[in-house]
């Protein structure tokens, strides 16, 4: 009855007491074996490592008291410490559960740095996590969504549970060390009610790169922002906050699919532009110090298997070639993924 009321006790005590207590433990039952025998256990290392074989049943042999005080304390050793090991080796499995739960319950912090932020769970974010995965090999992906479990498992993938439109759930996806954030149309509000005002969608998305601006006015950090808006009317409204980028609308698409009739192949070039299944993609590219003109990084980069398309958004370099290039150039080749690897190397 004693043993199982010990062994209630340590069950109902806390991990922060225990822990604590066990390696304090630890080290107390080693200095009194190391006082008993000193000459058999010639260090406080040797007990140490007596202690824990004793404690975890291994039992090499390779020391034993000797004394009938040393065999007495051994006996006491075993009715206490095994069973304090078994309820340490019970806490840890739980931890490990308990961290994989809230992980998957988007209830822990990010603390990487570096990584791309996904803001809605949607196909759409399916696909954006696959291309990403498949352009970088190290880059982490932090999902932000109110679903009420992770929607995929991956070791690069991390969930975040929460409204994106508050400042601590945009915190616990670390966005002040982000390389970037995407941020995708409501999925559930769009499926309800996009054919009848698609300012609802467009709504939470301004709300959500408010509080990214937000965040990153008070952090002093510029973030790269991408969303997504339904309306193409809508862009001028998000003039006040900060987003770099939208994600073609569904008047873009339409243009496309358009212009497809009277220049048939022209949406196997967009599909090239936009992805990175055909082998060739457009990528940014640094600007070389010996690049003084966009001639000279045109010329220099088609010897090079590469073909200079914009700086930034402006896509009319081939008349301006003889025009200085700015330090603030963000430059864009199509080339394919060696080619690529060989200019960065330059």
């Amino acid at each position: 009855m004693a043993i199982k009321k010990w062994l209630y006790y340590l069950v109902k005590l806390r991990n922060r007491i225990f822990f604590p207590f066990f390696i304090l433990y630890i080290i107390l039952a080693a200095f009194i074996i190391y006082w008993l025998e000193p000459h058999t256990f010639k260090s406080f290392t040797t007990s140490l490592y007596w202690v824990l074989t004793t404690l975890a049943t291994v039992g090499f042999g390779d020391y034993a008291p000797v004394t009938f005080a040393g065999k007495i304390y051994t006996i006491i050793l075993y009715i206490t410490g095994i069973a304090l090991v078994s309820v340490f080796i019970g806490k840890i499995i739980d931890s490990v559960y308990y961290i994989d739960k809230l992980k998957v319950g988007g209830k822990m912090k990010y603390s990487g740095k570096n990584h791309i932020i996904l803001i809605g769970w949607s196909p759409k974010s399916r696909l954006a996590i696959d291309e990403i995965l498949k352009s970088d090999k190290k880059i982490d992906i932090v999902i932000i969504d109110v679903l009420e479990k992770a929607p995929l498992l991956d070791e690069r993938l991390h969930y975040v549970r929460g409204d994106a439109t508050n400042e601590e759930i945009l915190l616990n996806a670390n966005l002040p060390k982000a390389m970037g954030v995407i941020i995708f149309a409501d999925q559930i509000t769009q499926d309800n009610f996009a054919t009848k005002d698609p300012l609802l969608v467009d709504g939470k998305t301004l709300l959500i790169a408010a509080a990214i601006t937000t965040v990153e006015e008070k952090y002093k950090k510029d973030i790269h922002v991408t969303a997504e808006v339904i309306n193409q009317c809508h862009i001028p409204l998000f003039q006040n906050v900060k987003v770099d980028e939208f994600i073609p609308t569904q008047e873009m698409i339409s243009h496309a699919a358009v212009r497809s009739l009277f220049s048939p192949g022209v949406t196997h070039m967009f599909s090239e532009l936009m992805s990175t299944q055909y082998g060739e993609a457009m990528f940014e590219i640094p600007k070389k110090a010996e690049w003084q003109t966009y001639r000279d990084a045109f010329e220099d980069l088609l010897n090079n298997g590469a073909t200079l398309v914009a700086d930034r958004g402006d896509f009319y370099i081939n008349q301006k070639l003889d025009d200085h290039i700015p330090a603030d150039a963000h430059l864009f080749v199509i080339c394919d993924k060696d080619t690529l690897e060989q200019l960065k190397s330059q």
